[in-house]
């Protein structure tokens, strides 16, 4: 299969086909002044990754050659290697949000390269499509989420932490800027892209993927969710050519039918989790690393092209749901953001929406409110500041009370029974 370069918004009028190659605009259309520029990958035919100086050099060119991209950085890791944030949109008050997160595990290339080319397509297209999805649409974008394993190759950063496992309590410069981004953008959908590696034959389709499971996210969240994943992402990916399932279950090779679960739960430490606590449609997207065959001699460039040509798939499918769906998705969100204020309902410390919590996970009558004294507020204030936890003096510490947008996200952070909680405040059954 050849690299294929795809407009993913260019569905913003079509409900039938999900998928549309980006192809060359066609002689009618006017040509940029000087060609877009063009990634390492490319450069390479597929036969090496992008690196970050020439990442550094594409965003550059990308952002001086469109008026529709901003390039900012939004941190610096420990190894002094900055944290981008991409801005693409054809208007300021563009009702819907969109973050792509790239490569949070730094030896999983593949989904980088297909942000780094969705980026500069979506920034230099010139169809009305694309012109009236970006009118309706912020598409933010983190290319590269973890600069220093992908130097190094390493799963972990610098610190030798897995980010995707630091959503919670943000020991990492990389979880701290995402943190940020989901707190001051507050994106309606999150694709969160990854790669896995297949246990043949009961794990190894070309594309997996998965919705948050944390039992927390609110039901209209989680469906929606549920739907970018089994009605646009699988099917555009089985449309473009690649065989899919779910991340986590092993299925029986002859009767598809599942066997096992050995990943994808509902911890909310991982981001795909964080974003449903957090009231975004998130999803995983997470391609096959191995070849299923042997490769036919020493160029790796055919499955490389593989791995980013099945992410760019996903992506055209989440872009194809928004397109579709902006309504029910913008609802479903609004909602979630509010209910908290009414302060009602059980708080669920474990468990997923495949795997009811113990009772002893379950808080069927949450506290109005945790106490933090003052040494846990000046250990951890800032982490709760981060993930925009409100609280209010009481004393010499402060008082989180739950009601508020991120309700379910309290007790999750400061309940000694949580299983990722970041300090053990005090319980507040009644508040003043």
């Amino acid at each position: 299969m050849t690299l294929r370069r795809r407009t993913l918004a260019a569905l913003a009028a079509c409900t039938t086909a999900l998928t549309l190659p980006l192809t060359a605009l066609g002689p009618a259309q006017a040509t940029p002044a000087a060609p877009p520029p063009r990634t390492g990958f490319e450069t390479s035919g597929g036969a090496r990754w992008t690196t970050l100086d020439e990442e550094q050099r594409f965003l550059a060119a990308v952002d001086r050659g469109s008026d529709r991209a901003t390039l900012t950085t939004i941190g610096t890791t420990r190894q002094g290697r900055p944290l981008r944030l991409v801005r693409v949109t054809a208007s300021p008050a563009a009702p819907t949000t969109v973050l792509l997160v790239c490569s949070q595990h730094g030896d999983e290339p593949s989904g980088r390269e297909a942000c780094l080319t969705t980026v500069r397509d979506l920034a230099h297209a010139r169809d009305a499509h694309t012109r009236d999805f970006l009118a309706r649409t912020t598409v933010l974008v983190v290319p590269t989420a973890n600069p220093d394993g992908r130097a190094a190759d390493t799963r972990h950063n610098a610190d030798d932490i897995d980010v995707n496992r630091d959503h919670i309590a943000l020991r990492t410069a990389e979880a701290r800027a995402l943190t940020r981004v989901l707190r001051d953008h507050r994106p309606h959908v999150v694709v969160d892209l990854h790669e896995y590696g297949s246990t043949p034959p009961y794990y190894a389709k070309d594309l997996l993927s998965l919705w948050p499971r944390n039992p927390n996210t609110a039901t209209a969240v989680h469906d929606e969710a549920h739907t970018l994943s089994e009605r646009y992402v699988r099917p555009t990916a089985a449309r473009a050519g690649f065989s899919t399932g779910v991340y986590g279950i092993w299925t029986d090779p002859v009767t598809g039918e599942p066997i096992r679960q050995v990943a994808g739960d509902g911890q909310e430490r991982i981001l795909r989790n964080t974003t449903g606590v957090k009231h975004s449609v998130g999803l995983l997207v997470e391609t096959r690393v191995e070849p299923l065959t042997p490769p036919g001699g020493d160029d790796p460039a055919p499955d490389n092209r593989r791995r980013v040509d099945s992410q760019l798939a996903a992506l055209e499918g989440a872009f194809a749901h928004v397109t579709q769906r902006r309504a029910r998705i913008a609802a479903a969100t609004a909602t979630a953001r509010v209910a908290g204020y009414a302060d009602r309902g059980p708080v669920l410390l474990g468990g997923a929406d495949n795997d009811p919590p113990e009772p002893s996970e379950v808080l069927a009558d949450p506290p109005c409110a945790y106490r933090l004294d003052a040494a846990q507020y000046a250990e951890w204030g800032d982490e709760l500041a981060l993930h925009g936890i409100r609280s209010v003096p009481d004393g010499d510490g402060r008082l989180v009370p739950l009601r508020q947008s991120l309700r379910a996200l309290v007790p999750l952070l400061l309940d000694a029974r949580a299983a990722y909680h970041v300090t053990a405040a005090r319980p507040v059954p009644r508040c003043p």
